[in-house]
Parts: C-alpha cells; sequence; structure tokens
C-alpha cells in the first residue's frame, strides 16, 4: 500500500507530473519566444506564477453556482492525473495495465474539457458561457479524429491495451510507418484538447478576456492551469507510446531519458505549431476537423486493417 501511494503521488504519480508540467510550460513558453525573436520567462516563471495564484483569494461570483464552480477544477486534475498511471513511459508495462485501458485514457483526457463547459457555463458570466459552448464545440470536432486515430494502431497491434500496444510495435518497430498520418493527426488533435493556438478559440482574449476561466482566480485558477500543464504531459505521452514506442526494453535510467526526449519533441512540435498558425475562428475550425483531419483519420484505420490482412498472409 505505502509503494502504491508512493507511484500515484510522487513518482511518476502527481509530484512528478506537476513539475513535468510547470517544466513543460517554461519550455513551451521560451522556445515560442524565441521562435518571435523574443526573450521569453525566467525558467522559474511558471511555478512563481503558481505560488501567486495559490496565495490569492478564491472568488466566486454571486450567480455562480458554488459547489459546481470550486468542484471543476478539482475534477479535471484528477482525471488527467488519473489517466497517465496507464499509459506505458520508459518501459513496456504501465503502472496499471489491462486490455482496454487505451478506451479508459482517451475517456479521462475528455473529462477536463466537460470541466471547463460546465466550469464556465456554472459561473453564469458571459464570457464564461461564450467559451464554454466553444469548448464542447470543439470537443466534437477533434475528440472523433483522436479516437480513430489511437484505434488505428491498436487494430493493427491486434490489441486494446497500451501496454501490449507499445510492446508489440518495440517487436515490429517498421510498423510504425504505416502510423505516420495518425501521428500528425493526433498532434493536431492535441492542440485543440489543449486549446493552443490555432485552436485556442474557446480563450481569444482579444474576444472574450479568457473565456471558460474568465470568472475563475486564485487557487481554483491555478488548478486549472496545473491540470491544462499536466494533461500537455500526459497527452505528449500518450502520443510517445502510441507512435514512438521505441527504446521500451532499455535500462531504467536510458529509458527514462528517451521518454523525456520524446515528450519534449512533441511539446516542441506543438510550440511550432503556435508559432507557425494564427487563431481560426470556431467554425473554421469545425470545418477544418471533419472536411480533412477526419477523412485522414479513418484512412490510418484503412492503412491500419490493409496492412494487417497483408501481414496475415
Amino acid at each position: 500500500m505505502l509503494m502504491a501511494l508512493f507511484y500515484m503521488l510522487i513518482f511518476p504519480g502527481f509530484l512528478f507530473l506537476a513539475v513535468a508540467g510547470l517544466i513543460a510550460e517554461y519550455l513551451d513558453r521560451k522556445l515560442y519566444a524565441r521562435l518571435q525573436n523574443r526573450v521569453g520567462p525566467p525558467f522559474f516563471q511558471p511555478l512563481a506564477d503558481f505560488i501567486k495564484l495559490a496565495s490569492k483569494e478564491d472568488i466566486v461570483p454571486e450567480e455562480a453556482n458554488p459547489r459546481m464552480f470550486k468542484a471543476m477544477p478539482i475534477f479535471a486534475l484528477t482525471a488527467t492525473v488519473t489517466a497517465f498511471f496507464y499509459i506505458p513511459l520508459w518501459n513496456a508495462r504501465a503502472l496499471y495495465s489491462f486490455n482496454g485501458d487505451l478506451i479508459v485514457v482517451i475517456y479521462l483526457l475528455t473529462i477536463p474539457t466537460l470541466t471547463y463547459f460546465l466550469g464556465g457555463w456554472y459561473s453564469t458570466s458571459l464570457y464564461s458561457k461564450i467559451g464554454a459552448v466553444r469548448s464542447l464545440t470543439q470537443l466534437f470536432a477533434y475528440e472523433v479524429p483522436l479516437l480513430m486515430c489511437m484505434l488505428a494502431p491498436a487494430l493493427l497491434a491486434d490489441t486494446w491495451s497500451l501496454s501490449e500496444m507499445a510492446l508489440f510495435y518495440e517487436n515490429h518497430p517498421w510498423y510504425w510507418l504505416f502510423n505516420i498520418i495518425g501521428f500528425i493527426i493526433s498532434i493536431i488533435a492535441l492542440l485543440g484538447k489543449l486549446e493552443k493556438v490555432p485552436f485556442d478559440i474557446p480563450e481569444a482574449e482579444t474576444e472574450i478576456v479568457a473565456g471558460t476561466f474568465t470568472e475563475y482566480s486564485g487557487r481554483l485558477f491555478g488548478l486549472f492551469r496545473l491540470s491544462i500543464n499536466i494533461e500537455a504531459i500526459v497527452g505528449a505521452s500518450l502520443l510517445a507510446a502510441v507512435y514512438l514506442p521505441f527504446g521500451l526494453q532499455l535500462s531504467p535510467l536510458a529509458g527514462f531519458a528517451l521518454y523525456l526526449a520524446k515528450v519534449l519533441f512533441i511539446i516542441a512540435i506543438m510550440s511550432l505549431s503556435r508559432t507557425v498558425f494564427a487563431r481560426l475562428r470556431i467554425d473554421q475550425m469545425v470545418d477544418f476537423c471533419w472536411r480533412y483531419v477526419s477523412p485522414l483519420a479513418f484512412l490510418q484505420i484503412l492503412i491500419c486493417l490493409i496492412a494487417k490482412g497483408v501481414i496475415a498472409r
């Protein structure tokens, strides 16, 4: 029981994720700034921001539902941390694994977006409600392509377990060539899930102040920001486990270093995307996902099914 608590609370659990999330935020902001020929924040800025928010008062709007308003950041943080336990990181076996954990991880990573919607909706602010509706609208746009691109490698590996998928592709390294399209689409979907440029429509500060989070302050807003940072690490870890399952049978130290390199590689791609593209309108985002991204995700499934049939012969 003590070891289980250590795994969940310290490493590779909440404490590790919190530190990794803050580091990821710093690297993302720093790289984003350098690509725009700016200096960027100092290394301690994300931690300083979190400490400052934790010391502030939690202000609940008078007309808001206080229980829902306060509960949503906790639900968002809990869901993202829980999803991490089912993802294989620097070896081929996750902390907790079973056949079907892929579906559970996708489900858990959907919960934070729903908390953004509910938190904004129960804030009763006009800006928050507009941001909440945009968050939910985006969910229906990127979630289907993301689900299909996660299921396609699972079909080829003939398993719904992330650990077994990682082991399969580790033993058949050239099979990852069949999943290149899915990797690109998953990066796009992850940008939408994290609401980063060009899909930062629910938090468009030039239009709706801060969208869903307009009325949040203090510790509650800090928990939301921390959950977003942790979700970036969990999402990058999921993509690394599904599409970059290399080096999972190395020594623990070498495997951990390689895992960090893969996560940083995915975060760097997202930072580059933020620099290259401008924010889309919500209708443009939905049209882009359903007209282009979803058909490509379906193509990824067909490629994996064909490859599976050819290999079976």
